[in-house]
């Protein structure tokens, strides 16, 4: 098992001891459309800094946390801030949500 592999599987453990369900949609929330969160009818949700190997939101105005929940009756997960190359995360930290998002099912990722 790669390093990266396990490092998945430990941000997936600490999220299934909340929710088994699978979630096709992901939706990442840049400053822009923050807001959406007040439409996401909400299950469960974490601090970033709760989710092993996470990296943490630097933007003032990202609150940092991953969502889980239903819009319209349909299951979604959403990062609720983003990372940026320029803030001095690798492109691995940078994409590393996505492939966790991609092991809780998401086939489709709305990126703001």
């Amino acid at each position: 098992m790669s390093e990266l592999t396990s490092m998945i599987n430990e941000t997936l453990s600490v999220i299934r001891k909340k929710t088994n369900k699978e979630y096709p949609i992901g939706i990442i929330l840049g400053t822009g459309l923050g807001g959406l969160v007040k439409e996401i009818e909400i299950e469960h949700q974490f601090d970033y800094a709760e989710l092993p190997h996470f990296p943490l939101s630097t933007v003032e105005s990202h609150q940092g946390k991953l969502i889980f929940g239903k819009i319209n009756g349909k299951d979604v997960v959403a990062m609720q801030g983003r990372f940026h190359y320029y803030e001095g995360y690798t492109m691995k930290q940078i994409t590393y949500p996505v492939r966790v998002m991609k092991k809780l099912g998401v086939n489709t990722l709305l990126v703001s």
